[in-house]
């Protein structure tokens, strides 16, 4: 029938949905955000540690990261699952479990990272003087960089698409918008929140570059100089 509305209809695309549901969309969208922002930040900062101990010792490393790849296999149903008992249907819970997928990508980035530091480099900061910690800091970190950065980009990217499952407990921003509409297959909100989930992972994959570039200005300065005289910056995995 002429003239009748979009959400009656049905349709996918749906300005009156937007209009009328705006809010809605915007508090999903916050919780997304937030929800992927501490997890990827607490993620770091476990990943560091282990990144630090694989290196230490082969003897660290296998466990490590077998340890962090085999978390990264378990389904999200079950991992949620065998965390309930212990955050009960909280955003602690989701957060965990996000966490603990990072893990793996967060670990053997900042470790390849680490390992490719030149060791030119390393000896010439020894006989300056320095000691692991101040080597640790100033010297091989801010060479790991682009290698940390590429890690933090790739597990955001995955941190975002994997907080949509947080839904089976209530917590999983858009994704709750997603699994709402779907008994009843209401197509406008199906379609605005997975483009908004998508729209999140462009956007911050775009800042995260950025930030990686105005963080490490000798790789421009390398590739403008066709990579003469430029330290070499770690490869991400």
């Amino acid at each position: 029938m002429a003239g009748q509305s979009c959400l009656v209809t049905n349709d996918w695309i749906c300005g009156e949905y937007l209009r009328s549901r705006s809010h809605e969309l915007t508090d999903a969208t916050v919780q997304h955000i937030w929800i992927t922002a501490v997890s990827v930040v607490i993620g770091v900062a476990v990943a560091f540690p282990l990144a630090l101990l694989a290196r230490r010792s082969r003897r660290f490393a296998g466990p490590v990261l077998g340890l962090t790849t085999v978390l990264y296999t378990v389904p999200s149903l079950a991992m949620f699952s065998l965390l309930l008992p212990l955050f009960g249907l909280s955003a602690a819970l989701v957060v965990t479990g996000l966490v603990l997928y990072s893990l793996t990508i967060l670990v053997r980035n900042i470790l390849a990272g680490l390992e490719a530091v030149p060791q030119e480099a390393k000896e010439a900061a020894h006989g300056m003087g320095y000691g692991p910690a101040r080597l640790l800091w100033e010297v091989e970190l801010p060479l790991a960089l682009p290698a940390l950065m590429a890690g933090i980009r790739i597990a955001t990217v995955s941190t975002i698409a994997l907080t949509t499952v947080g839904s089976i407990v209530g917590r999983g921003g858009l994704g709750n918008l997603i699994q709402d509409a779907l008994p009843s297959f209401f197509k406008a909100q199906v379609l605005a929140a997975s483009v908004l989930c998508v729209l999140l992972a462009v956007v911050a994959d775009l800042l995260l570059l950025g930030l990686q570039r105005l963080l490490t200005p000798w790789t421009r300065i390398r590739a403008t100089h066709g990579g003469a005289g430029a330290p070499g910056p770690a490869k991400a995995v």
